[in-house]
């Protein structure tokens, strides 16, 4: 099994998360979407090591602190990813402009009902609101539309 390996970080500042609106970068399966900021591991890279590196080289900004929360596996077809989840609202600098996408504040209730985001996001952003500890969240897709939701080995029912 080829899986990919990556990180995610929720930037949180003032009751908002730093979120980036994924629509400059050509053939990007994210497009249109919106993210927290992360990227793919590279070779021996922890995924401390990773957060960091992609939030600086996204945004200009430096993690001086940050919460491991979770795991989320995502599965679509053959493709599988397991993505490590970080939050913090311990970093400095200035924000810079991103190749990727436009970075905006955003209030996090307006992440949850106003933005376009994967559905399983939506799973995700209420654990972090429920300050649950460490959580696996298992995500299965078919061609985009979200199939089956776990937690923690528990099936989720889904939004219909």
């Amino acid at each position: 099994m080829n899986a990919e390996l990556t990180t995610i970080c929720y930037i949180e500042q003032d009751g908002k998360y730093l979120m980036m609106h994924r629509n400059r970068k050509p053939n990007d399966p994210n497009h249109d979407l919106w993210l927290g900021l992360g990227g793919h591991l590279e070779e021996k890279e922890s995924p401390e090591e990773c957060v960091i590196r992609e939030v600086r080289e996204e945004s200009g900004l430096l993690l001086r602190n940050w919460r491991f929360r979770g795991i989320v596996t995502f599965s679509d077809g053959d493709w599988y990813e397991y993505m490590f989840l970080f939050t913090s609202d311990d970093f400095e600098g200035t924000i810079q402009d991103c190749n990727e996408g436009e970075l905006v504040w955003v209030e996090k209730e307006k992440v949850l009902h106003d933005l376009p985001v994967w559905e399983g996001d939506k799973i995700f952003f209420r654990l972090l609101e429920e300050e649950r500890p460490f959580f696996s969240l298992k995500l299965s897709y078919e061609h985009r539309v979200l199939k089956e939701a776990v937690l923690d080995g528990q099936n989720l029912p889904l939004q219909g």
